[in-house]
């Protein structure tokens, strides 16, 4: 562990991001503003435009990070990116490099979590699965909320730089546990959107003002921060996608894989698997007009 605690008490620590998505983009924007050495790799070369204005450096490709940074962060969007990524001719794991700690914000299965931290254990390196609760947002302030799986010590050295990305970060387990429990969040997600949307669609068949059912929903004590944003967007008929609804279906399949199959649960799956097809990059909330067009 001793070079763990070298590379992250360094003054000039150097982090890699991987993924550059609607995520991935304000997140590596706020090491940028915090002041950390930071170099980014994304197969659009586009999207590393920005961040390049802002003083990050770009590499050629996920093992020219390793070779070269402390840490390396991915923000992709499933197991099979996140498999591409380690195991690439030029993936992470083809460098030779010891004693690094790759942290995976992506949500992904727990067993692919765990597969790549025996492969990075292998190699002398660490693996921390750390997915987060928030959305576009969150991710714009620094207010995401971060659960982790995998080594405590390497948990506790990369906690500062988990301070610039959000409110809360909190170690729950051994690796995959990250994984797990964001899984049962965005299990929780689900429910609350489909519950939100049926609640608006009855009142609206009731001939309640929708605008006026959320003001007294958020004034209430179930009112969340949650049910305010969505339920603006309800109001505004603004269906674009902060977290688009193609991806909570590959969430919801995730947890039924691990062994979700509550009755809230799997109503919520069915639900947003046949909204998919037509509502899929749209919004989560789309899952009203969803709803609306069955009804």
């Amino acid at each position: 562990m001793d070079r763990i605690t070298d590379i992250c008490v360094m003054q000039n620590l150097k982090i890699g991001w991987i993924g550059l998505g609607k995520m991935g983009i304000p997140m590596a924007e706020q090491l940028l503003k915090a002041k950390y050495l930071l170099s980014v790799y994304n197969r659009s070369k586009d999207k590393e435009a920005a961040l390049k204005t802002m003083g990050a450096q770009t590499a050629s490709a996920p093992s020219a990070l390793m070779a070269t940074c402390d840490i390396v962060f991915l923000m992709v969007s499933d197991d099979e990116a996140v498999s591409q990524i380690f195991k690439a001719e030029d993936g992470l794991l083809a460098d030779e490099s010891t004693g690094k700690i790759i942290i995976n914000m992506s949500t992904v299965s727990p067993g692919i979590s765990r597969e790549m931290a025996a492969l990075c254990e292998g190699k002398g390196n660490f693996y921390l699965d750390a997915p987060v609760s928030g959305s576009v947002k969150q991710a714009e302030t620094g207010t995401l909320v971060i659960m982790a799986g995998g080594n405590e010590e390497a948990f506790e050295k990369v906690k500062p730089v988990f301070e610039k990305l959000g409110k809360l970060s909190m170690l729950v387990g051994a690796n995959g546990a990250g994984n797990s429990t964001k899984l049962a969040i965005n299990s929780l997600l689900a429910i609350h959107a489909q519950g939100l949307a049926e609640t608006v669609l009855f009142a609206q068949a009731n001939h309640i003002n929708p605008e006026d059912l959320l003001t007294l929903i958020s004034n209430s004590a179930i009112g969340t921060v949650f049910g305010k944003i969505k339920g603006d967007a309800i109001i505004a008929d603004n269906y674009s996608a902060a977290f688009a609804l193609k991806h909570i279906v590959k969430d919801l399949r995730l947890a039924k894989a691990e062994g979700l199959s509550s009755p809230l649960a799997a109503a919520a799956f069915t639900t947003f698997q046949n909204a998919e097809t037509e509502y899929g990059d749209e919004d989560i909330i789309a899952v009203l007009k969803a709803l609306k067009v069955e009804n």
